[in-house]
């Protein structure tokens, strides 16, 4: 029962990085694909968490562990660097597939 717990929970945190991720995204990145989006908020977590981890390390020298443990509470920087790192995934997803929006 855990693994499918994992799974339904990276889902749901790629979908809401995601759509964060797209909303802070210069341009119009609405053209790509739902799963796409998903994708990019799974990509855009784990690297935002990895490149927080590695720059912060643990908060205020708590000793919680792994990176994914960094401090007592809820950690909005972290979370505002897997936002960031969704964003860049969005454009460079956006770019790559060449859909976006064309004014003519």
């Amino acid at each position: 029962m855990g693994l499918i717990w994992t799974v339904i929970v990276t889902i749901l945190l790629g979908l809401v990085i995601g759509f964060l991720g797209k909303a802070v995204a210069p341009g119009s990145r609405d053209n790509i694909p739902l799963w796409l989006t998903v994708v990019c908020g799974i990509l855009g977590a784990v690297v935002g968490n990895y490149l927080y981890w590695a720059l912060f390390g643990a908060a205020d020298g708590y000793r919680g562990g792994d990176m994914h443990d960094t401090n007592r509470g809820l950690d909005w920087w972290r979370h505002a660097w897997q936002v960031g790192a969704a964003a860049v995934l969005v454009v460079v997803a956006a770019t790559v597939t060449g859909r976006r929006d064309r004014e003519a």
